[in-house]
């Protein structure tokens, strides 16, 4: 069959228009999208769980999907649980925290007027504008974060759904992938396939690893400084670490304006902290968990989050880094579309060495590719 070369200008043109049509088709389905793409990132997950189930344990594949999902629910229901009573408590407490917040900052123009000679009425007036903005939309966030809790069900529920249906039915989705190919190709499609989601699986239990580790650390760290609501504050820091640059910065900022807001004089520490457990993350963290190769460069990331939350509002934001991630993780196992997954990754670095961190005789961590 003679191959059809189409001009540039066309060929331009009809990939602006694929890329508008599944824009709008993402956008109008984000109902049923968002938590099919979840329960796929899940499915990936627990996998080798079921996979143990049936081989070793002689579990048929529906009670081996159904244990799987009882797993999965049970952890999810409890991070719900967890965010729902400190939401409750933070909410009871949101009045006297805006009142503190008020109070604190008075004191400080009191100072600084005092100091620097500064007119008090004047700073005041605008010291006042600015906190009423700060927390009206911290009252904002505060309403949305309930509303997106109380429209979780059906999110759960439709997750739930998906999960058992990707799980139980691998194996037609395995073959019907492997049939859209040529069998001549059989061998290299079917290699690619066990090692983007070989690839896909590590990355995701990584993620998981990096969000406990940055979580424990954050909430010692504010527990140790006495900062109130230390551990929630800790949590929301691991999961929002997920979203690289903006995370830890909306997180540090929250942990801060609590931290002032309440009274403590720590609140640089508490900065310095964040800081200090970001170089952390960044550094050790990220290159043991995770590695390098599904990295995706600043750029690429905030064009993500920016689509991701148009598209499907926060869960975008949270589910657009992963996406990003497989995108390059296929773009670079395929072959003519490798410069694509070259462009979303960082600017590879020629004979770096991976670290080792010995942490005893026979235990030695090494950063991944």
């Amino acid at each position: 069959m003679k191959e059809i070369k189409l001009p540039f200008v066309l060929r331009l043109a009809l990939i602006l228009v694929s890329i508008l049509a599944i824009g709008y088709l993402a956008k109008i389905g984000k109902g049923v999208l968002a938590p099919l793409f979840f329960s796929f990132l899940m499915a990936l997950l627990f996998l080798p769980f079921a996979n143990f189930l049936e081989r070793k344990a002689k579990f048929s594949r529906t009670i081996s999907t159904f244990s799987s999902l009882l797993v999965m629910l049970t952890f999810l229901s409890g991070l719900i649980y967890f965010f729902t009573v400190q939401l409750g408590d933070f909410a009871n407490d949101f009045p006297t925290l805006k009142s503190q917040v008020f109070k604190s900052f008075e004191q400080l123009q009191v100072w600084v007027s005092h100091n620097f000679h500064v007119n008090f009425t004047k700073q005041m007036s605008y010291i006042n504008q600015a906190l009423e903005k700060v927390l009206s939309s911290t009252a904002v966030i505060l309403g949305f974060t309930f509303s997106m809790f109380s429209s979780t069900m059906a999110f759960f529920v439709f997750s739930a759904l998906f999960f058992i249906f990707l799980l139980n039915y691998r194996r037609i989705l395995y073959g019907f992938i492997i049939s859209v190919f040529h069998e001549r190709h059989f061998y290299k499609v079917n290699d690619a396939i066990l090692e983007i989601q070989k690839i896909i699986k590590i990355y995701i239990s990584g993620l998981l690893i990096q969000i406990l580790i940055v979580s424990i650390l954050t909430s010692i760290l504010l527990s140790i400084l006495g900062v109130k609501y230390a551990i929630l504050l800790g949590v929301l820091t691991g999961l929002l670490n997920v979203i690289p640059y903006v995370g830890v910065l909306i997180a540090g900022l929250m942990a801060c304006l609590i931290s002032f807001a309440t009274g403590g004089n720590h609140t640089f520490f508490v900065l310095l902290g964040y800081i200090v457990i970001h170089i952390i993350d960044a550094n050790i963290v990220l290159p043991l968990v995770v590695g390098s190769k599904v990295k995706i460069n600043a750029l690429f990331t905030f064009i993500g989050l920016l689509i991701g939350e148009e598209l499907w509002g926060i869960s975008g934001m949270f589910l657009s880094i992963p996406f990003l991630a497989i995108l390059k993780i296929i773009f670079e196992r395929i072959e003519g579309l490798e410069p694509w997954g070259k462009l979303l990754g960082e600017e590879s670095k020629m004979n770096k060495i991976r670290r080792k961190y010995k942490i005893t005789k026979k235990i030695t961590l090494e950063e991944k590719e």
